[in-house]
């Protein structure tokens, strides 16, 4: 049962806040196994994913690990540039409404930022790659590379896209581990998907990351 505060509507909202289920830090599988059944899945069942599984993931690609700051994926200097954002569908994960949030990892909890399902549009304008209309949800990786840049100056970039494959990786284990599959998928138009999400100018999409079984 997800813990709420606020009401949800279609549109944009500012006053719910979605406290997730908090992570189990052992599982069924171990690294080993994960790492070698670990595929890239573009193909996905109509099965709907538990909130959960949901918040395992989140935990998974950017979550508070040591009770303070400290996260699940290494960051450099701890500045910490990369925001996640979920696109859920229609009965995409238990009873989360349809729509797209932004993961807050100190309280492990998602933010609403818009009621509607994007999934089709979101496919649009990455060059029409299905998995992201098949998959219940996706996870979107942007970052504020300024986080960075005020530290490490000219190896901001680097750092950054290093940054984002880790918690990319750890997407792609957790679901694996999980029973589920995920594809990495890079090739989209960065100023459409801005759009779409509605990222402030100072976010950078990166990744977008379609979550589900696979079919």
């Amino acid at each position: 049962m997800m813990k709420m505060n606020g009401s949800f509507s279609s549109g944009r909202s500012e006053n719910l806040c979605i406290i997730l289920p908090p992570p189990v830090l052992t599982g069924q599988i171990g690294i080993e196994q994960a790492v070698s059944n670990r595929r890239s899945i573009r193909e996905f069942s109509e099965r709907p994913l538990s909130l959960e599984q949901v918040s395992q993931v989140l935990w998974s690609a950017q979550g508070v690990t040591d009770g303070g700051h400290l996260r699940a994926t290494p960051s450099a200097g701890a500045t910490y540039p990369l925001e996640i954002l979920l696109v859920a569908g229609v009965f995409g994960a238990g009873d989360l409404p349809s729509g797209l949030y932004s993961y807050v990892p100190v309280e492990h909890s998602l933010k609403p930022i818009l009621g509607k399902d994007l999934r089709l549009q979101l496919t649009g304008v990455a060059m029409g790659q299905q998995a992201i209309n098949l998959a219940p949800v996706s996870f979107v990786i942007a970052a504020d590379y300024e986080r960075t840049r005020s530290r490490y100056r000219n190896r901001t970039e680097r750092y950054v896209h290093m940054e984002a494959g880790h918690a990319a990786q750890n997407i792609y284990l957790q679901t694996t581990a999980l029973g589920l599959g995920t594809t990495a998928i890079g090739a989209f138009d960065d100023n459409g998907v801005k759009d779409l999400l509605s990222l402030p100018g100072n976010l950078q999409p990166l990744y977008i990351m379609p979550v589900g079984y696979p079919a």
